[in-house]
Order: C-alpha cells, then structure tokens, then sequence
C-alpha cells in the first residue's frame, strides 16, 4: 500500500500543488478544507503523515495537532503563513514532529514529507528487532513497546520525544550538536531548524526529569549540545 498523506490546507490552489508533487513521489493523497473534516480524516484513515495548516475554518490547526496527539503518533508538519516564533514552538508544544512557514518551497516540503515517513519507516522496522529495554537510575525505556517509565509510572511521550530519548540514550555521555540530531533523529539536514531540537529537548526534559531546570538525565554541553548522562 503506498504512503497516505493528508493535506489539511483551505487553500484549494495550494492544496492542489501539494497533491500534485506528492502524487508524483508516489503518495497517496487525502485532502480536507476545513478544520471539523480534517481531525474526522485524522483520526479515522490509516495515515503516514499529516501536513496541517494553522489557519482553518470551524476549528485551527492547533487544536486537531492536540487532539490528533491524544490518539495518534502520526507524524505531523504543521504550516504557517505566519513568522512569528510562538506559533511554531506552540506547534512543537502540541506535539508536532515539523513546521514549515508559507511561503515555501514545493522542493523543501517533499524533502521533508520524505524525511518524516523516512524515520517512521525505519524506527518501525528497527524497533521490531530491538527487544532490549535501556534503563538509567529510575527510568526505563522498551524500544519494543515504546514505552517509558520512571519507577512504576508510565510517561507519555510523542514519537519525536521518543526517538530523540533513544537515541541519546543508547549512545550514553555522547555529546551531539543540535544539527547532527536534526539528520540523525529528524532525518533531514540542510532544512533543519535548531530551534525544533531545542523545543523537543525542553519538552522531553518537562516530561522525564523531576527538575526540568536542572536536569540529571538529558544534559546540555554549553556551545556544543546535548546528551544523555549515564550512571
């Protein structure tokens, strides 16, 4: 079955280019023009990614973003004509894997689309053969499940927290800057924002640490970046 998308876009001409390059890459593609039918596609169609616009009538993006992530780990780039920071850093917040802000490149939306269902694709495969569970001090983290705990308490995490959490955490007191985690965890280089890796860690950091302002467990190397501490 080829990869589905849906395009949550009320711009139809927009929605249009989108569709047609991804059909091109071999996507297959599922539109919606307003809010209400996008979370009702969301939840209910078996989906790869979801490419999200803010700006939707009957209800915005932001909040499909936080009800898509009360059900779902699809991964999700939210779309903004909007410049300002806090509209991408509430997306991340909500629990989105990207953003991009119009205008944009048709080219650098594909690559990223790419990316995204990339990852997916391959953290599914590797966590089939992983089977061991990494556990530091009081937290444990089941690469088959998908699971973390600290002590006997479940933490909820999205799959980018997810995955950033492992990967750091399999490569204890290695230091990565915050572009080797955009093409190591996020799967993509040269469209990158740091800012995603800092909103991600600071999000993961609120979730897994009893102090997220002094952390034990995902620590920062000052001018250089981030990695997880070992015992």
């Amino acid at each position: 079955m080829k990869n589905r998308v849906l395009i949550a876009e009320d711009e139809k001409p927009i929605s249009d280019i989108i569709k047609f390059n991804l059909e091109k890459e071999g996507y297959e593609i599922i539109t919606a023009y307003d809010g209400e039918d996008a979370l009702k596609k969301a939840l209910n169609e078996e989906l790869e990614l979801i490419i999200l616009d803010i700006m939707l009538p009957s209800m915005d993006g932001f909040e499909i973003c936080k009800r898509v992530r009360e059900k779902s780990s699809v991964p999700i780039i939210m779309v903004t004509a909007k410049e300002e920071e806090v509209d991408k850093i509430l997306g991340l917040e909500l629990g989105a894997d990207d953003y991009i802000t119009k205008p944009f490149s048709i080219r650098e939306l594909v690559a990223r689309v790419k990316a995204n269902v990339r990852r997916q694709e391959m953290n599914i495969n590797a966590d089939q053969q992983e089977k061991e569970i990494i556990k530091n001090k009081d937290l444990s983290i089941d690469l088959m499940k998908y699971e973390v705990k600290k002590g006997s308490t479940s933490i909820d995490l999205t799959v980018r927290e997810f995955e950033l959490l492992k990967f750091l955490a399999k490569q204890k007191d290695q230091v990565f800057s915050r572009e080797q985690l955009l093409e190591r965890v996020w799967g993509y280089e040269y469209y990158g924002d740091i800012r995603t890796v800092d909103v991600t860690v600071r999000r993961l950091r609120e979730k897994v640490e009893d102090d997220s302002s002094n952390p034990t467990y995902i620590m920062t190397k000052r001018g250089v970046g981030y990695y997880f501490k070992g015992e």
